[in-house]
């Protein structure tokens, strides 16, 4: 009997498993058939998906984007400073512009990125309406296309309707909010190289932009060591003029002999900071929109939903 009831219980033991695994098996045949009962709702569903994202995709504007490849200009070695001169012109306040080629390349950098130099460079090239009224480019009349939305041509008014404290016209802190989204700064670790870019529908206006930024920032900087030469070359003179002893009235001279020597170099340098190693150039394909990968998603977003809206609707009537 002992040996019996053994037997039985390794065969119900058996059976078992057999059994879930049968069951498992038509749980997927009915997932199956239920899927395949579907299948027009999942055809119909993807399409749909598929050509509104095409459509999407080609409602979209082309962006065109044009790159600068700069390289930061090395200061010459005979311009580095001994450190007694160093040491009394910090004491002096006197700044060195041949001191720190590599401090230089950072500043020129921070001030690319900052809100007031390109608060500045836009209102200087008259870049308010490209920037923050177009919303594509005529192909055909090399033409921006202008949002009569937001600025009407034919009247030159700005007419957005928006909520206070905003004005119809922006002001220039959101045109320059705009303009940073188009903007990209880079600069290898390794070997200092800094890669400029501007986006924006018209490939003509990028390249110009970028052109404009790379010569705006080198005579930028190149204004600012003018004027700090300048300055420090007159501090120095009136030191001079009320010190009597004759190791530091030395130190000095060599002091404006330095600031004389940043003084010519920033009248001669045309690329002062930043040297161009490949230039912007009118880009002939988009750089966005990414209208595969758009139609794609589409397609995938909708082939999920159909699915999941059937694999759900099965789940639910099995639980009944």
């Amino acid at each position: 009997m002992p040996k019996m009831l053994t037997r039985n219980l390794m065969s119900d033991q058996v059976q078992q498993p057999v059994s879930q695994v049968a069951d498992d098996e038509i749980d997927l045949r009915e997932l199956f058939s239920a899927l395949w009962q579907g299948k027009w709702i999942i055809i119909v569903t993807t399409f749909l998906f598929s050509v509104a994202s095409v459509f999407y995709a080609l409602s979209l504007p082309d962006i065109y984007k044009s790159e600068v490849t700069l390289a930061p200009v090395s200061e010459d070695s005979g311009l580095k400073i001994p450190g007694q001169l160093g040491g009394l012109a910090a004491l002096a306040g006197v700044n060195l512009g041949g001191a720190g080629g590599g401090d230089k390349t950072i500043l020129a950098l921070e001030i690319l990125k900052s809100r007031d130099f390109l608060g500045r460079f836009i209102l200087e090239n008259d870049l308010y309406i490209p920037i923050f009224a177009s919303t594509g480019w005529d192909l055909i009349n090399n033409k921006l296309i202008i949002d009569p939305k937001i600025y009407d041509e034919i009247s030159a008014e700005w007419v957005r309707v928006i909520n206070p404290p905003f004005k119809a016209k922006p002001s220039i802190h959101e045109v320059v909010d705009s303009f940073k989204k188009s903007l990209s700064i880079s600069q290898d670790k390794m070997t200092g190289i800094v890669k400029l870019s501007v986006s924006h529908y018209s490939p003509y206006l990028a390249k110009d932009i970028a052109d404009k930024l790379v010569s705006r920032i080198n005579e930028e900087m190149r204004k600012r060591d003018l004027e700090e030469a300048e300055l420090s070359i007159i501090y120095l003179n009136s030191q001079i003029m009320t010190t009597t002893l004759a190791d530091v009235r030395n130190m000095l001279y060599s002091l404006i002999e330095e600031q004389t020597k940043t003084l010519m170099i920033a009248n001669v340098r045309r690329e002062y900071v930043f040297k161009t190693i490949d230039p912007a150039i009118v880009p002939e394909f988009k750089a966005k929109p990414y209208r595969a990968l758009i139609s794609a998603l589409g397609f995938g977003f909708g082939l999920l939903i159909s699915i999941f809206f059937l694999l759900t609707k099965f789940f639910l009537s099995n639980r009944k």
